[in-house]
C-alpha cells in the first residue's frame, strides 16, 4: 500500500495500493463489451438498489469462469486490472490461439503456464476437480453445481480450503468459516486470489466513493416520518421502536434472510 502525503485533509489517511506489477496495456478487444450504467434500475426503471449513480466509465470484461478448455494449456501473457471486480485478471493464450481473461491467484506471474484437467499439478492458477485436490489445499472460483461455472470464493484475497471427502462430497471451509459440502465432480482453481492487500485500501475522501458509482446514504433517523419508520422527533432522539426496520417497514440487522432450506443439508456448521 502506498500512503501519500498529506498535502491536503483527504490525502492524510489515504492509501493506494501498488499496481506497478500490473500490465500497461488496453484490455483485450473481442473480451470486453460496453457496460450500459442502470443506477441501481431494473428493466421498469424503478428503483430497486439504492446508493448508485454516476461513476467512471468501464469495459466490461469477459471472464471466463467455467474453463471449458480442458487438458490445454495455457499462458499467461498479461495481468491487469479490473474495474469491475476486486481481484486482478489475468489474460491467457491458449495453445490453440484462443484467448481469455481468468481470476488471478495470488504468486502467478506472466510468462506462467496455467492448465484445466480432471487432475493437474498442484499449483496456483490450474484448475481440477475437487476430489483430485489434496486435503488442506486453498482453492477459488468454485462451482456449486458440476461443469456449470464459478460461484464461490471470488473476491480479491479470498480463499476456501478443502477440509476432507466424504462420499460424493467434499468438505469445505469457506472465507466466512462456514463448513459447507461440495459435490466433489465440481471443479476448482488452486491457490487464493490475488490483490488480499485491497480491504486495508482508505479512500479518504467522498470523491473516491463517487468515482465507483456509489452514492450517499442518508441516516433514516434524519429522515421524516413519512420517508423512513426511524424518522421524526425533536433533535437527536432514537428511533423510538424496539427494533431496527428498512425504509419499508421490514425487520433489518439481525433479521434472518436465508430463505432456500433445501439446501441446509450442505452446510456442516454454519459461519459465525
Amino acid at each position: 500500500m502506498k500512503k501519500h502525503k498529506p498535502t491536503t485533509p483527504s490525502r492524510r489517511h489515504a492509501t493506494r495500493e501498488d499496481f506497478s506489477g500490473l500490465s500497461k496495456k488496453r484490455p483485450e478487444k473481442g473480451l470486453v463489451k460496453v457496460l450500459k450504467k442502470r443506477a441501481g434500475r431494473n428493466n421498469r426503471g424503478r428503483i430497486t438498489v439504492r446508493h448508485k449513480g454516476g461513476g467512471a466509465r468501464r469495459l466490461y470484461r469477459l471472464i471466463d469462469f467455467k474453463q471449458k478448455k480442458m487438458d490445454i494449456a495455457g499462458t499467461v501473457k498479461a495481468l491487469e486490472y479490473d474495474p469491475n471486480r476486486t481481484a486482478f485478471i489475468a489474460l491467457i493464450k491458449y495453445e490453440d490461439g484462443s484467448k481469455a481473461y481468468r481470476l488471478a491467484p495470488q504468486g502467478l506471474k506472466i510468462g506462467d503456464k496455467v492448465l484445466a484437467s480432471e487432475k493437474a499439478e498442484i499449483k496456483p492458477g490450474n484448475r481440477m476437480k475437487l476430489k483430485n485436490i489434496p486435503i488442506g489445499t486453498e482453492v477459488f472460483n468454485v462451482e456449486i453445481l458440476p461443469l456449470a461455472g464459478g460461484k464461490l470464493v471470488r473476491s480479491a484475497g479470498a480463499s476456501a480450503k478443502v477440509m476432507g471427502i466424504e462420499g460424493k462430497y467434499v468438505a469445505l471451509k469457506m472465507p466466512s468459516k462456514e463448513l459447507r459440502k461440495i459435490n466433489k465432480e465440481c471443479f476448482a482453481t488452486i491457490g487464493a486470489l490475488s490483490r488480499p492487500e485491497h480491504r486495508y485500501q482508505v479512500l479518504g475522501k467522498a470523491g473516491r466513493k463517487r468515482h465507483k458509482g456509489v452514492r450517499p446514504a442518508v441516516r433514516g433517523s434524519a429522515m421524516s416520518p413519512v420517508d423512513h419508520p426511524h424518522g421524526g422527533g425533536e433533535g437527536r432522539t432514537g428511533i423510538g421502536l424496539k427494533h431496527p426496520k428498512t425504509p419499508w417497514g421490514k425487520p433489518a440487522f439481525g433479521k434472518k434472510t436465508r430463505r432456500r432450506k433445501s439446501t441446509n443439508k450442505y452446510i456442516i456448521k454454519r459461519r459465525k
